[in-house]
């Protein structure tokens, strides 16, 4: 994931696309409007920017919304003749772009396109009365791209093109505080290849790796690898079916979203407990495993810091790995279709993505596409 260097006979390892997190995920969808509050009213995020028709955007409408260091932008059109209603129509509501935080947008761009990366937008200067923010970006698997934002001369609420979106009613936050990674779901036999291209392009390692005999269950099987960048701040960790004897999550995903994208968003909290009581109080569905799973948890991971009982109340799993622990939990589709979903967690030292789940996580998981007919 490096290129050297040679300084005064000593030999550095340069990451070239350094990566200080993500700048923000933005959303394709069918109703921007009642998309954003949505997701004030249940995931307690803040009013922030407004793209539209009052500020020369004729073709599509945003909101930009903020809770700590999360960013998520939903975007529709306004007309049926473009990219983005194309996008909603064979998708359904979905991620489009994966934005990410970068000192020099220019660079990145040649940095990736020049090996390998297909361009999805060249460096592009946009300025307005807050300065300068300049732009650009890569496709990666299906129709999903990665943005690379340099806006470190821009002093804005988002974006140039946005206004500050002030508005009334504001929910408290959730506790949510920054992305965690994001979760891929490509086709049969995909996975090496876009592990390949996060290697070659993008400098990312593949810090884990899990196959069928890691996540399966008695009916379905996936394979999944983690791909981080050079600090860690950025992960994506990738999956692909694998044979079973009936339909897994994967495939489910790829039927109804009718192509590779992003399965889900995983978003960090300090205090798991709080928040899932908050998110549940506002109507957040979440995935529920046997009570049997918490009968022997302490032998499992470990002692934790956090009583047993409200964690099978609210059904949060916990796993450990060499460094620590952590819980998490998995909301059901936010959609009607059986696609985007998201992961709430809380790490305490722990690196990894509780494999020490993945069996009881997808039994629940089966139990909801069973209702669906889709197993």
């Amino acid at each position: 994931m490096y290129q050297t260097q040679k300084t005064d006979s000593v030999t550095e390892r340069v990451d070239f696309l350094p990566l200080n997190g993500t700048d923000y995920v933005e959303f394709y969808v069918g109703n921007a409007k009642q998309a954003a509050h949505f997701y004030k009213t249940s995931f307690g995020f803040q009013s922030l920017a407004y793209s539209g028709p009052e500020t020369g955007v004729k073709d599509r409408v945003s909101y930009a919304l903020k809770q700590n260091k999360l960013c998520f932008v939903f975007t529709t059109p306004l007309r049926n003749d473009n990219h983005i209603a194309a996008h909603i129509q064979q998708h359904g509501d979905g991620v489009k772009a994966l934005a990410l935080m970068v000192e020099d947008a220019t660079d990145a761009w040649q940095q990736t396109t020049l090996r390998g990366g297909k361009s999805y937008m060249e460096p592009t200067v946009m300025k307005d009365e807050s300065g300068e923010l300049i732009m650009s970006g890569i496709h990666t698997y299906g129709d999903t791209v990665h943005l690379f934002i340099e806006r470190k001369n821009y002093t804005g609420a988002f974006m140039p093109g946005f206004i500050p979106w002030k508005t009334n009613y504001n929910p408290p936050d959730t506790g949510l505080l920054y992305v965690d990674h994001c979760v891929g779901n490509v086709g049969w036999n995909q996975m090496n290849k876009w592990v390949k291209f996060y290697e070659e392009v993008m400098g990312f390692k593949n810090i884990l790796s899990f196959d069928d005999s890691d996540i399966s269950t008695e009916y379905s099987a996936l394979m999944s690898k983690v791909m981080s960048n050079g600090n860690g701040f950025v992960k994506f960790p990738i999956n692909e079916p694998a044979e079973g004897k009936k339909k897994s999550q994967v495939e489910e995903y790829l039927d109804f979203y009718n192509g590779e994208g992003c399965q889900h968003v995983a978003l960090a909290t300090n205090n798991i407990v709080e928040t899932v009581k908050q998110l549940q109080s506002r109507g957040i569905e979440f995935l529920k495993v046997p009570a049997s799973y918490y009968d022997d948890l302490l032998q499992r991971v470990g002692q934790i810091e956090e009583d047993i009982s409200p964690l099978r109340e609210l059904g949060i799993l916990v796993d450990s790995d060499d460094e620590g622990y952590l819980l998490q939990i998995f909301t059901k589709p936010v959609e009607d279709r059986p696609t985007l979903f998201f992961e709430i967690i809380q790490r305490k030292g722990a690196k990894s993505f509780g494999k020490g789940n993945f069996k009881a996580l997808f039994e629940a998981i089966e139990r909801e596409q069973s209702l669906r007919g889709n197993l």
